[in-house]
């Protein structure tokens, strides 16, 4: 009767010491036998997981919740460079975004600052830039480039000059916002603003 309740203490403590590791990464080496019996289980079990679920540098990983860190994630891809690019309209050949859209000068922008913020750049969105812009053939600026705005974002230039696009422009290659208030304009191939 003694020996089976000395027993029965020693299993309830093996248990206990399974269930409340003091970290993820270890086994305690003096754990009962039955402590080292599930853990030789579980490593079983891991070694017949998948790799791509199963292997970190902190330990093991099992998609039932086992110990260690997750398995590791691929890096989002890098977003690909800004493209400038040149579109036919009534006006003569004009700037454009990657997806056609006309992009606009702010005459009231100084060179390499944007003034155009708030409930302005709601109707005048800045022209985001990523990368290194790029320009398509047939653009003769020099000038391409990115400035960096009030809130930490990039926005596309020419020459200096913050570019935009307008929201009330239905489609690409639509020219609505030229001419607005007398300081918004289109662009030309060579940077410069088309007012007329």
């Amino acid at each position: 009767m003694r020996t089976r309740v000395l027993m029965a203490v020693v299993a309830a403590s093996a248990l206990g010491l399974a269930a409340c590791g003091s970290d993820n990464s270890s086994t305690s080496s003096t754990a009962a036998p039955a402590a080292q019996a599930a853990t030789t289980a579980a490593a079983a079990t891991t070694a017949t997981t998948p790799a791509s679920t199963a292997t970190t540098a902190g330990g093991a990983y099992s998609e039932g919740g086992g110990y260690g860190a997750p398995a590791p994630t691929s890096a989002p891809a890098a977003a690909a460079a800004t493209t400038l690019t040149l579109i036919d309209s009534p006006l003569g050949k004009i700037l454009g975004d990657a997806k056609g859209n006309t992009l606009y000068i702010f005459t009231k922008d100084t060179s390499g600052t944007s003034v155009c913020v708030d409930a302005c750049a709601n109707a005048w969105p800045p022209a985001a830039a990523t990368g290194t812009p790029t320009a398509a053939t047939g653009i003769t600026a020099t000038g391409l480039g990115t400035i960096t705005r009030a809130d930490g974002t990039t926005q596309l230039a020419i020459n200096g000059q913050p570019l935009y696009r307008f929201a009330g422009d239905a489609a690409p290659g639509d020219t609505a916002g030229q001419g607005s208030n007398q300081v918004w304009w289109v662009v030309g191939a060579d940077g410069t603003a088309i007012k007329g």
